[in-house]
């Protein structure tokens, strides 16, 4: 059985940091690409970040380029999302997702997903 348990989220001031933790059971990280998504009020969920199976590639929105940080440790079959200089716009719950195939920014590229977790920004 395949899970995936987000966990950080938080209320936070405009301009600080979280980072968020995704465990993942009943698959090896270091066999799959991964992917954190995000659904903010009245909207679509989207990609936020992804990374390969390796490790070695990753890949991110345009918004939070610069600010966000995906990285995972396969010893342990976490996910990470390092988030820096939040902004009220980053409001949203964010979710994790066990890429399958297809285009990475592609929700139905995503086989397995996790309950999410509520990241609220304040201004």
């Amino acid at each position: 059985q395949v899970q995936l348990v987000e966990s950080g989220g938080g209320l936070v001031q405009d301009g600080a940091s979280l980072r968020l933790s995704c465990a993942v059971s009943g698959r090896p990280l270091k066999s799959y690409g991964m992917g954190w998504f995000r659904q903010g009020p009245g909207k679509d969920r989207a990609v936020v970040a992804f990374i390969s199976s390796t490790g070695g590639s990753t890949a991110y929105e345009d918004s939070v380029k610069g600010r966000f940080t995906i990285s995972k440790d396969t010893a342990g079959n976490v996910l990470y999302l390092q988030m820096n200089s939040l902004k009220p716009e980053d409001t949203a719950v964010y979710y994790c997702a066990l890429y399958h195939s297809g285009g990475w920014r592609a929700t139905n590229s995503y086989r397995y997903w996790g309950q999410g977790t509520q990241v609220t920004v304040s201004s």
